[in-house]
């Protein structure tokens, strides 16, 4: 692989990348500069300690999640990992949106909710088949909450949930939606269109917006949607968790290697997206460079 080089990302053959497996999207990451050394020890979850000076000092902690955008985005991230790693749009697999006929804004009773319909859901799969999840909570700018949830159906080779049996067993309103994944290539990227952006419908606001940082084309259920980077962060309350998991849900496989060893796991594909950030913060300064795969791409 020559070297990568152009108006996003710059890296040299030699340089080590860390490769993310994810069944068939695969990731690269690069960092200009590498420190493997911790500069702090966390004491509590208040304070932590300056190794270089022994000082004690207190974490500053942000009072909603758009201010600590970057843990949101560490977890955001993470999702589209094990979304990826789990769930490739086998026929066994479904995504099942479930939602409540009233503004229901306890995250609680959300959870407490959603834990009753995987209950119901396996006792009807008892002696057919185990089944692994991923949850993920969805704020509404109302203040309601509703959940995404990928279902994997192990010992089954294809499945179908109608959406009456899937209203049957959520219990929580008329309004339920269950689809196939056999048609979505990249299901974190589908799903994240999902939690931290907003759907744009105004035409005005497009117009206005276009060639702007904030809007971002995607493509959702095969039609192409405007979206405003970041319009959904400020609805995370600070401290919640964003999604569950089952147990047989596993973390992708990640490896360090030389930048030109790469084609031996991705073979003639190219890359589907590149991007590179700049990071300063005071006396710190980095350049992280992302390439992503998708070997069902051609």
């Amino acid at each position: 692989m020559d070297n990568l080089n152009n108006d996003k990302v710059f890296m040299l053959t030699d340089d080590v990348i860390k490769v993310t497996k994810m069944n068939h999207i695969i990731e690269i990451q690069h960092m200009e500069k590498t420190n493997r050394k911790a500069h702090i020890k966390k004491l509590d979850k208040d304070t932590y300690v300056e190794l270089a000076t022994g000082e004690i000092k207190e974490f500053q902690h942000s009072e909603n999640r758009q201010q600590n955008y970057n843990s949101l985005r560490q977890t955001f991230k993470k999702i589209r990992y094990l979304i990826n790693n789990n769930f490739d749009g086998k026929a066994n697999e479904l995504h099942v949106t479930l939602t409540y006929k009233e503004n229901m804004t306890d995250t609680k009773r959300l959870y407490a909710d959603f834990k009753r319909f995987m209950t119901r859901l396996k006792r009807k799969y008892q002696g057919t088949t185990t089944i692994d999840y991923i949850c993920v909570v969805e704020p509404q700018e109302r203040g309601a909450w509703h959940c995404h949830v990928l279902l994997r159906f192990n010992d089954l080779k294809k499945v179908y949930l109608s959406n009456n049996l899937v209203r049957e067993l959520w219990e929580q309103g008329k309004i339920v939606s269950t689809k196939s994944l056999k048609d979505v290539d990249n299901i974190g990227a589908y799903l994240s269109a999902y939690l931290s952006d907003v759907e744009l419908t105004d035409k005005d606001k497009i117009k206005a917006l276009e060639g702007s940082d904030v809007l971002l084309t995607k493509q959702v259920d095969g039609k192409e949607k405007k979206f405003v980077k970041g319009g959904r962060l400020h609805m995370y309350p600070p401290g919640m968790n964003l999604y569950r998991k089952s147990k047989g849900i596993i973390e992708p496989q990640r490896e360090e290697m030389k930048l030109k060893n790469i084609k031996k796991i991705v073979g003639s594909a190219q890359p589907h997206y590149q991007k590179s950030y700049h990071i300063q913060s005071e006396d710190f300064e980095n350049t992280i460079t992302f390439i992503q795969y998708n070997l069902k791409r051609k």
